[in-house]
């Protein structure tokens, strides 16, 4: 192995520290999912900007981001988080979880409308998504009805 000078051994440092930096920003790319449009890239600033997301991304079936967005805004732990997305995407209205009341505004004016679809539409909804499960499961939160009686209700519409 010849000798190398104090200018090759400072190209050589120059050199390996440029690929490993490239190495680092590939990696942190990654990590960060940049040039991803599945994640809205804006944290919601207040209640209603929450409210928008977190229905906007269980709508379209990205529970996990709802359920990030969730914890991010509110430091739910992640079963209460599961728990709020979960009643959403069964149809009922993110601040109707206990725990969300803390988190309501004041301002009950500026919550977003949530008088949405009655039982039976929310419930076509989900038969036409193929979530019957989701639908009787809906069904037997809001009316209180057994397994039965709620299956055979889905089934009639």
């Amino acid at each position: 192995m010849p000798n190398l000078g104090p200018l090759e051994v400072l190209i050589l440092i120059v050199v390996v520290g440029v690929v490993v930096g490239a190495v680092v920003a590939a990696i942190r790319i990654g990590r960060t999912g940049s040039g991803s449009s599945s994640v809205p890239q804006m944290r919601p600033a207040t209640p209603q900007e929450l409210h928008r997301i977190v229905t906007q991304l269980t709508r379209q079936g990205r529970q996990i981001h709802a359920i990030k967005e969730l914890r991010q805004f509110t430091g739910l732990d992640l079963r209460t988080a599961k728990a709020v997305v979960d009643g959403v995407a069964m149809g009922r209205d993110m601040w109707s979880h206990p725990a969300m009341t803390r988190f309501r505004p004041a301002d009950r004016d500026a919550l977003p409308h949530t008088a949405g679809p009655d039982l039976a539409t929310r419930v076509r909804e989900l038969k036409a998504a193929g979530r019957e499960e989701q639908a009787v499961h809906l069904v037997r939160g809001e009316t209180g009805m057994g397994e039965q009686e709620a299956r055979t209700f889905v089934d009639s519409l």
